[in-house]
């Protein structure tokens, strides 16, 4: 799934592309793309593309009365659009801009989504309003620019769990998946399994400088890219690099794995040479 380095990137290359054009239509391509439709679609027609954006690891498609929420989930992307078929491959969802003065049929923004989940999606909400109504309401504070301070109140405040999943927890920062949880617990020099209570003010300015140096690498690397990348062409120094050397240290960088994702870990750097259990029911290290 792409993270924030990813749809930050994208949102600024596609404001570059699209910013000013007037949109002439939304049309859903496949009825489980619109998600809500208050304030409707066509209350942005005529109006120019104020810029995409971006919350957590949505896009945000702002035109003046109205913001277009889009969530690509696992298998989603807004795409330049220039062929206009009829029916895309993928297709979930298409914004068609106004002629331009040198361009009779400009590109459109397509929404597509591979695979069969159908989770990618597109909320309608009034821009004034879009970052207090859902889905964007209950996100926390943003993973570039969170504090220690702000980190270590978060900690205390929020239910303990393990860190790795804390930091993938969009309520508690927005931005983080599941790589840049891995790559974080790994700058942090702590076991993806630590609690997050545990950490108290004093875990927080590592954590903070850790989630800092990730994000800043990822969207260093993906501003040089014409396009969104894959997953495969992310930085990673244990990321989806199982049995691999840790570049810090030179352990075996190693994994637990889950039905749907992989916790990858260096032991030297962050258990204190300790292997962790590789399934869900063991009492994992702390």
């Amino acid at each position: 799934m792409p993270e924030m380095p990813e749809v930050q990137a994208h949102a600024e290359r596609l404001t570059a592309a699209f910013a000013g054009d007037v949109l002439q239509r939304f049309t859903p391509l496949q009825f489980t793309a619109l998600k809500t439709a208050t304030p409707p679609p066509d209350a942005a027609y005529g109006h120019p593309l104020v810029e995409v954006g971006r919350r957590g690891k949505y896009l945000l498609v702002t035109f003046e009365p109205v913001t277009f929420v889009v969530h690509l989930m696992q298998g989603g992307r807004l795409l330049v659009d220039t062929k206009h078929s009829a029916k895309p491959r993928g297709g979930q969802a298409r914004f068609t801009f106004a002629p331009r003065p040198d361009d009779p049929k400009p590109p459109a923004l397509l929404l597509t989504e591979q695979g069969t989940e159908r989770r990618a999606g597109v909320w309608c909400v009034p821009t004034d309003d879009a970052l207090t109504v859902p889905p964007l309401d209950k996100l926390g504070p943003e993973a570039a620019t969170i504090g220690a301070d702000e980190l270590a109140e978060r900690l205390a405040e929020l239910p303990s769990t393990r860190i790795h999943g804390w930091l993938r927890d969009q309520r508690a920062v927005a931005g983080i998946g599941r790589r840049l949880a891995n790559e974080v617990c790994h700058r942090a020099k702590l076991s993806p399994f630590a609690m997050s209570r545990k950490l108290g003010a004093d875990g927080a300015a590592p954590l903070v400088a850790a989630i800092r140096d990730a994000v800043e690498e990822g969207l260093a690397e993906e501003r040089e890219r014409p396009d969104m990348s894959s997953s495969k062409d992310r930085p990673s120094r244990v990321h989806g690099r199982t049995g691999e050397a840790c570049p810090v240290c030179g352990d075996t960088v190693r994994a637990v794995e889950y039905s749907s994702y992989t916790v990858n870990y260096c032991p030297t750097c962050q258990t204190a040479g300790k292997i962790l259990a590789d399934n869900t029911t063991s009492k994992f290290l702390r």
